[in-house]
Order: C-alpha cells, then sequence, then structure tokens
C-alpha cells in the first residue's frame, strides 16, 4: 500500500497511482489528517475519499506508532495517551475511542485499532505491560466500532460503482505486538483472535530492530492467525523483506521507503537499489529499469540525474512513480507465482540477483 501521510501520495496525483502505478489501495494517516485539515473540514467535505478523489480502498493507521515517535513528548494511561502535537505543541489526548471516531469519520475502508508500540530493546515486563493495555484498548475499540461507526460514515452509499468503499462496511484490523518476544507474540495473536476481527496486523517491527528479529516477530505471530483472514507486516520493508515476509504468510504491507528515497535520488532496480545523481550515470541512457512502467522508458538515467542535479520537482515525480510500480509489479509478480506454485523459486532467484547486485 502506497502510502498517503496527508491523504495523498507525495508528488503523485490519484490517476497517476491508478494509471502508472496500479494502485488498488492506499494508506492514510489517522493522526495527521485529524490534526490537519482536521474532522470538521473531512466531515463537511464528505469523508477522505471524496476529499481526495481517490475512489479506491484506503486503510488508515490508528495513530499509535505516531504516538511511539513522539515518545519525549507523551504521557502513556490507561485511558489514551497525552503528547504534544509536532504543529503547535498543543496538549492532545488520544484514545482508543478516539482513534475509531476519527477513521470512521474519514470513511477509511480498513480502520487499525489503537495499540502502544513498545520501543526497541525493552525489557520482557515492559513488553508484557504493554500487550496487556493493548489488548484491553483493543476491546473498546471493538466495542466502539460496533456501537457508533455507522454514524459517522460521511458517504452516501452508491451501488452503482464496484469500488471497495461503497458497498463494505468498515472493516477493523487488531495489531498483533509483544515486542522481540516469543511467547508475547503468541499470545497476543491468540488474545486478538479470541476477540475477533477482521484481519490482522503485525506492529512493532521496524523500529530499529535487526533484520532477523523482525522475520522472527512474524514468525512467531502469524502461525496463530486464521488463515482466512488478511495479515498486515505494519511499516516495512525493502524489496527482500517483503518477499521473505510473504514466505511466511504474510498478505499486505505498507512502507514510505519508495517515495521516501525517491525524494533523495535513490532507484529500485532488479539489479538493486541505485543512486541516481552519482556520477556513474551521467552519460547512461538506459532507463531506470528494464522494466519500469512504459511511460518512463523513455527517461534516460542521465537525465534524471541532470534533473536531479538541477532541482526540478519531475525528478522527485519520476523516480517517485518508478519506485511505486516497481514494488507493486514485485506484488502483482508474486501473486502470479504463488498461484502458480513457483514462489519459491521466484523468491530466490529475486533475491539472489538484487542483493548480489547491491553487495558488490
Amino acid at each position: 500500500m502506497p502510502v498517503g501521510t496527508q491523504g495523498m501520495v507525495k508528488t503523485l496525483s490519484p490517476d497517476e497511482l491508478i494509471d502508472v502505478v496500479d494502485a488498488k489501495i492506499i494508506l492514510g494517516n489517522t493522526y495527521h489528517l485529524y490534526l490537519r485539515p482536521g474532522l470538521d473540514v473531512i466531515r463537511e467535505m464528505g469523508g477522505l475519499h471524496k476529499f481526495t478523489t481517490w475512489e479506491k480502498p484506503i486503510l488508515t493507521d490508528s495513530g499509535g506508532f505516531q504516538v511511539w515517535s513522539l515518545a519525549k513528548l507523551r504521557k502513556i494511561s490507561e485511558n489514551g495517551v497525552e503528547f504534544s502535537n509536532h504543529l503547535d505543541g498543543a496538549k492532545t489526548m488520544l484514545t482508543p475511542e478516539l482513534s475509531m471516531e476519527i477513521q470512521a469519520t474519514l470513511g477509511s475502508d480498513i480502520a487499525m485499532l489503537f495499540d502502544e508500540c513498545p520501543p526497541y530493546p525493552c525489557e520482557e515486563k515492559y513488553a508484557a505491560n504493554s500487550l496487556g493495555l493493548t489488548t484491553r484498548w483493543a476491546r473498546r475499540c471493538k466495542e466502539w466500532h460496533e456501537v457508533n461507526a455507522s454514524k459517522h460514515v460521511p458517504w452516501q452509499l452508491n451501488t452503482q460503482t464496484e469500488t471497495l468503499h461503497t458497498n463494505l462496511p468498515q472493516q477493523i484490523f487488531g495489531i498483533v505486538q509483544g515486542s522481540t518476544y516469543a511467547d508475547l507474540r503468541e499470545q497476543s495473536a491468540k488474545e486478538l483472535v479470541e476477540i475477533g476481527f477482521d484481519g490482522y496486523a503485525v506492529g512493532g517491527i521496524s523500529v530499529g530492530e535487526p533484520e532477523h528479529e523482525m522475520l522472527r516477530a512474524i514468525e512467531n505471530a502469524v502461525p496463530f492467525l486464521p488463515n482466512n483472514k488478511p495479515r498486515y507486516a505494519m511499516g516495512l520493508g525493502t524489496p527482500p523483506q517483503m518477499l521473505e515476509m510473504i514466505a511466511r504468510g504474510v498478505d499486505m504491507f505498507d512502507c514510505v521507503m519508495p517515495t521516501r528515497v525517491a525524494r533523495h535520488g535513490l532507484a529500485f532496480t532488479a539489479d538493486g537499489p541505485i543512486h541516481i545523481k552519482n556520477k556513474e550515470f551521467e552519460f547512461d541512457s538506459t532507463p531506470l529499469d528494464e522494466n519500469t512502467h512504459p511511460s518512463l522508458q523513455k527517461y534516460s538515467r542521465s537525465f534524471i540525474r541532470h534533473l536531479f542535479r538541477a532541482s526540478e520537482m519531475l525528478s522527485l515525480r519520476l523516480l517517485s512513480l518508478h519506485n511505486l510500480h516497481f514494488y507493486l509489479r514485485l506484488m502483482s509478480d508474486s501473486r502470479e507465482h504463488i498461484a502458480a506454485g513457483t514462489f519459491s523459486k521466484f523468491k530466490n532467484d529475486f533475491n539472489q540477483r538484487y542483493l548480489n547486485s547491491t553487495s558488490q
């Protein structure tokens, strides 16, 4: 899922996400949208889909990860989290109920439960207490959603369209926590399944831990989640990481990496990432990658390097489109190989070429 923090992916239009990237769903940021433009604007404009003109599904996070990132500015209690927001420093209180109300008002198709994301590293006692809080918050989120969510739907149902957000009620996903502790991950997964949700995410990963711990967190959670419901690894990752997690049963990902690194001149290719601003590409007439989108094939590495060095905005847009296309094509190829029974070979071949080239 491309990440649209402020309601849309940076530098790109909804049409480009559909026509070039072939995105099926994007992610919106509950915390940022709550602060700006605010619920009054979103509500008045008919919900996030109508406001942004994005007619495909949207997943919204709960704000829990942003609260984690504001560690020096927050105070966690049973009720929720009080923090100083990053815009004007004003005291803000975010509770499980308010998080769900914000997401219902935004009108996202998938809403994430409010959780506490423990830091890495943390002691097992802290992780256990944090997990207990997350589970209690999960129950409160579900209770609020069952009673109130339908009252906040900002759009009128339109059965003439086939877009997901107009013909299904908002889905809610639980978030497995437990830090690096296998028993806590198992406990969290089982408790969430007992409560019952539409899908399940594994959170608290990609927060500074080494890659092997990240994979262990997935391995310690996914086996205890239902096979017939989506499983979502939050906030990652590199192309090889995603393939390794698909092999471990993960269905969904989101990550700012494709667009964030694009704005700094890094492009993903089958032979590993390249830094387009490097002098080696000054006279390179080839496209960014052999399988980049046809509309991007005509732009040479040399030209895109020139755009970056000249601080032209087009450079950010071209690399963002290319990187997202690379990620979405990788997911599409993965689905095809899973269906054909050849995913393991596809993963190994891709990683061998990508990682060997990167290490040179």
